[in-house]
């Protein structure tokens, strides 16, 4: 394996909706590269980058995946990201590795609602991007439908610098804006084309774009403003790198055409990341911290500056244990490195370290700065980790997820399995950064949580298929909170008499409503030592302990505030334990005046349905207590936007799979709690005091 350093390395990640055709792409690029025999296909279950058994059977990206291509005398690592909302925080993680974006948009569909989540998260991380409208092979493609679409989005920078030859079935090749020029390709699907003149019909099409994209790249370039006003255009000489810095500095938005299956485009698209995409070493100086909570730090991608690596994904092997995807940021990692985990403490040892093909190791003398590499067997280290020399330490900046949206009680389905149940999900919770695993101390049942059902049913699915154990999922568990309409004055005394030292405590509390998000205040108004300074922790904690068990329905009391105004206390008598349990008491009675209810979380839900389907969403979402926040028609689909509560969404996966013929998608985040209808409301508390749950008998 030839060693590449940073100036002829691309780290380019392929990111937007699913079904866009991101890993036939990969495929397609790494077969007109070369590194690959022969075209590998998703439908087929041959790509290179959806290895996992669980994608190939899905036909679809459940995690991202790497490859490379070797063009010229440039290496490109090729980032696979997954397309749907539920594994989105795959993608947001896997940008981390990247200096550029390769947003994919649908030739038919346009731009789908994680087009615009992609795109923001391009803007989060200041990355530069190219938009690939690809599959304009397919019935009813359309670039220029399309190419609208995006700009109505997305704004004027959103400027063409290929156009198709072809539409639909006739797509055959494109038009290279730049060098005016027209690419034509063979049916054999090798992803090479042939150079040629552009067709006469389009010549005219062509000048007006090439004007267009001439006429941007001078904008915020006064040296081309000038030479363009001169001249009237800019010669190739200028153009080149002109364009490449506008892309660079984010001013311009170059939009590409291609088609993965029939590998149309691939060679141009190859050329372009080499020639207009920046390279690590251009990427400038890094930021992180000297330590934990320490100072900013600077590091040049340069491979004269001290090692530092970033692990910015583990996979969970059973065979080989912990592999880490790691970028290196700075300095050379040689096989065999020992180096310091900075935010963990301990060393390393680096052995073996290699680039991905897909699935594929090929191990690697080197990595130079700015290059991707993976290691296995690391002690201690998992992603958001970083690694480096021991004299110049520095920590780069973790990715920040959302939580998770949904839990499932989950149970092995053998006696055998619930030992080796905890410690193989662990294991994924290394790979899957928004996985939760946890025990429910009111229903002593397992949790596991995810961004949606299916992220939960695929995570169940791995279990079975690496770690050969079964469990059972139940309902999912909605995440209800209760909190307080009504303000309430309240004492509590706990005194107890048994024979030498009692127990003695005794306060009297005020308890408020806060407004929603606030969780929990505790102010200390005592005055005059009616309660001693160090039982007043005590007091708190006896309320926090009680409102963590609930008090209508066993859920948790949020959103309340409590004043401590004044209380007894015994010379001999009072304890910590006494007074613990005296601001219980406080708290339960107060609840009995403060006029409790719960709360449910409100979800901001996205759905994209073909225009004919609308008035069916819009009435199952009224139906659901769901309320319409609007609507957005584009391309012949329609994207409602609604909040809708959490506990109505469960069965909306296939409930909208079989109203739109499997041809909607929706995405969902949690937006905020709100308080539930009186009538669900005595319902669930009814459930909740039929198991035993809620409010408690007052100790004696």
């Amino acid at each position: 394996m030839k060693i590449y350093e940073g100036q002829n390395i691309r780290n380019v990640a392929l990111i937007g909706h699913g079904h866009t055709g991101k890993t036939q792409l990969v495929s397609a690029l790494l077969y007109c590269a070369g590194m690959v025999n022969r075209l590998g296909k998703v439908d087929e279950g041959t790509s290179v980058t959806d290895y996992d058994e669980e994608e190939t059977q899905r036909k679809f990206s459940i995690s991202s995946a790497l490859a490379y291509a070797e063009w010229g005398k440039t290496k490109i690592n090729l980032i696979d990201t997954p397309g749907f909302n539920i594994f989105l925080h795959e993608t947001e993680a896997a940008l981390a590795a990247a200096e550029s974006a390769l947003l994919l948009v649908h030739g038919v569909a346009g731009k789908e609602v994680q087009t615009e989540k992609t795109w923001g998260s391009c803007e989060k991380y200041a990355l530069p991007r190219v938009l690939l409208i690809n599959q304009l092979d397919r019935d009813r493609a359309s670039f220029e439908r399309t190419l609208a679409g995006l700009r109505e989005a997305f704004g004027r920078s959103i400027i063409p610098v290929q156009l198709p030859l072809g539409e639909e079935r006739g797509f055959k090749g494109v038009i290279d804006l730049v060098r005016m020029k027209a690419a034509l390709y063979d049916s054999n699907g090798s992803g090479k084309s042939t150079e040629a003149d552009i067709p006469s019909e389009h010549a005219d099409t062509a000048s007006e774009a090439h004007e267009a994209l001439v006429e941007m790249v001078a904008e915020g370039n006064d040296k081309l403003m000038e030479e363009f006003f001169e001249k009237g255009t800019i010669p190739l000489e200028d153009l080149v790198p002109g364009l490449k810095q506008a892309i660079a500095e984010r001013r311009l938005v170059p939009v590409l055409a291609s088609a993965g299956l029939p590998n149309i485009g691939s060679d141009a698209l190859l050329n372009f990341i080499v020639d207009y995409l920046p390279a690590p070493s251009e990427r400038g100086e890094v930021e992180g911290l000297d330590r934990e909570g320490g100072s900013s730090v600077k590091r040049k991608v340069a491979d004269d500056q001290p090692v530092s690596a970033f692990v910015f994904k583990t996979m969970a092997d059973p065979f080989a244990g912990r592999v880490s995807y790691f970028k290196v940021m700075s300095g050379v990692v040689k096989n065999d490195a020992v180096l310091t985990n900075f935010k963990r403490g301990g060393t390393e040892k680096l052995a073996h370290i290699a680039v991905m093909q897909g699935k594929t190791q090929t191990a690697v003398a080197e990595l130079h700065a700015g290059d991707i590499g993976v290691v296995a067997k690391l002690k201690e280290t998992l992603t958001g980790d970083t690694l480096g020399d021991k004299a110049a330490p520095i920590i780069y900046p973790q990715v920040v997820l959302a939580e998770p949206a949904i839990s499932f009680a989950v149970e092995a389905k053998s006696r055998g399995d619930e030992d080796k149940l905890s410690t193989a999900i662990h294991r994924m919770l290394e790979e899957d950064l928004l996985l939760r695993f946890s025990r429910d101390p009111q229903t002593k049942e397992f949790l596991i949580s995810g961004s949606g059902q299916q992220h939960v049913e695929v995570a169940v699915s791995k279990l079975k298929r690496r770690f050969n154990i079964e469990v059972t999922l139940k309902a999912p568990k909605i995440p209800y909170r209760e909190t307080i309409r009504g303000k309430a004055d309240a004492q509590g005394k706990h005194k107890k008499q048994t024979g030498g030292h009692g127990q003695y405590g005794d306060c009297k509390i005020k308890i408020e409503p806060l407004v929603r998000g606030s969780g929990f205040e505790f102010v200390n108004d005592i005055f005059g030592g009616a309660i001693p300074r160090n039982f007043i922790p005590a007091v708190e904690k006896g309320i926090v302990d009680a409102a963590s068990k609930g008090y209508l329905a066993g859920f948790p009391v949020v959103d309340f505030g409590v004043i401590l105004y004044d209380g007894s206390y015994h010379d001999v008598d009072s304890s910590e334990i006494a007074f613990k349990l005296a601001g219980s008491k406080a708290f339960k009675k107060a609840m009995e005046q403060a006029k409790p209810c719960l709360l449910e979380p409100i979800m901001n839900v996205e759905i994209t349905v073909p225009e004919n389907y609308a008035g069916d969403i819009m009435g199952n979402l009224n139906g659901r207590r769901g309320r319409v926040q609007g609507m957005d028609a584009k391309g012949g689909s329609t994207t409602v936007k609604a909040q809708v509560p959490l506990a109505e969404m469960l069965s909306y996966a296939s409930d909208l799979t079989s109203m739109t013929q499997g041809r909607g998608s929706y995405s969902m985040e949690v937006s905020h709690y709100d308080i539930v209808p009186q009538p669900i409301s005595d319902k669930i508390v009814e459930k909740a005091r039929a198991a035993g749950v809620g409010k408690e008998e007052e100790e004696e």
